[in-house]
């Protein structure tokens, strides 16, 4: 079902798919990260597809944005990757392919388990069935999950000043390497593990070129956070309208927050060096160096607004981690990236585009509210 109005949907819809040249394909275009990286590839004059069905609250007015913006250079498709007669057509013409498109919330996974499968492990394959059939062996780059290696149940984690970090040392130095052993859990992680494991496969199998990003928490501009997913948008923007903030657990959990232009380029890098790094996953988050406690950003955001926060303190949820930093050294050996703004950089940016853009925020939540009532 889509978060979209008729109306809206019609105008988006409207541009013309007819096209001089080949286009680049963003599955999930719409989206936060899609939205950014399509913006990234359209201010360089290329042609975008932006596939997207529109299901996430508020992402049409991130289509919105690359319409009134970019005109004729993007090319919205609202199709659903669940259908793969409907989106066949759209990979026809394509010279690369960025799915971004998935259920994202572990709390919705367990309540609708088939659902999170049709979208994340289904969807995936069609997109890759649509890829190959086309025939032009188009690179497919994958946004996989630090969800892939599971709760990290096994890991040793202690407390230091307040923060849960392994007691491995360098663990707590590098991060979480791609040699972590993956151990799907809930069936978000399930769900996205098996479009990873798929995604990797389809350049053993078929011969496609494919690579896949196993990302961290990743925030920015044109993010309409909610309580599953996003949260560091969605703590400012509670933050902003002077409403509690849920904590799951003691808010002593340990993320590598990584800003979105950083993830952006990430991105591009790995397209870039794709018949170098054909088949290889990368984990993708801002490392060590932008490793911080739930409580940190909270703190955080306290000096932006200006004012003490309200919490409300809950249960633990499933699967959810102590402690995860991705070991980014890899990819940054790989493609020589590297993450360039710090969280609390980054944090000033994004307060700064929710108090510019407050009523398209604001809209999104009420959007979000109905859907979910």
């Amino acid at each position: 079902m889509s978060a979209g109005s008729p109306d809206r949907r019609a105008r988006l819809a409207a541009p013309s798919l007819s096209r001089k040249a080949a286009a680049i394909v963003i599955v999930g275009g719409s989206g936060f990260v899609g939205s950014n990286l399509a913006d990234s590839f359209l201010r360089d004059g290329e042609e975008v597809i932006v596939l997207d069905n529109l299901s996430r609250a508020g992402v049409e007015r991130n289509l919105e944005w690359l319409v009134a913006t970019h005109r004729g250079a993007v090319h919205p498709v609202l199709a659903d990757i669940r259908e793969l007669t409907a989106i066949e057509p759209v990979f026809k013409d394509a010279k690369a392919v960025f799915h971004l498109a998935a259920q994202t919330a572990v709390t919705t996974s367990l309540q609708q388990p088939i659902d999170d499968f049709e979208t994340n492990a289904r969807g995936t394959l069609n997109v890759l069935e649509a890829a190959r059939k086309a025939g032009r062996r188009a690179p497919v780059i994958f946004a996989s999950s630090n969800k892939v290696y599971g709760a990290l149940a096994q890991m040793r984690v202690q407390e230091f000043g307040g923060r849960h970090l392994p007691a491995d040392d360098l663990v707590r130095s590098h991060g979480v390497s791609e040699a972590q052993p993956l151990d799907f859990c809930t069936p978000y992680g399930c769900s996205k593990g098996v479009a990873d494991q798929y995604v990797l496969d389809y350049r053993r199998s078929f011969g496609l070129p494919t690579a896949v990003l196993r990302m961290s928490c990743i925030y920015g501009p044109r993010q309409f956070g909610t309580e599953d997913q996003g949260w560091v948008a969605h703590f400012l923007i509670r933050a902003l309208a002077g409403e509690p903030i849920s904590i799951y657990g003691d808010g002593k959990q340990v993320r590598d927050i990584l800003h979105v232009r950083d993830a952006v380029a990430a991105y591009r890098a790995l397209l870039k060096s794709i018949d170098r790094l054909n088949g290889r996953p990368f984990n993708l988050g801002g490392g060590p160096e932008n490793a911080v406690s739930i409580s940190q950003v909270l703190g955080e955001i306290e000096l932006l607004v200006g004012r003490p926060l309200s919490t409300e303190e809950h249960d633990w949820r499933a699967g959810d981690q102590l402690f995860f930093v991705a070991d980014t050294r890899a990819l940054a050996d790989a493609v020589g990236w590297k993450a360039r703004t710090s969280w609390r950089a980054g944090l000033r940016e994004l307060h700064g585009w929710l108090l510019e853009d407050w009523d398209v925020v604001h809209g999104a939540r009420h959007q979000t509210k109905r859907i979910t009532a």
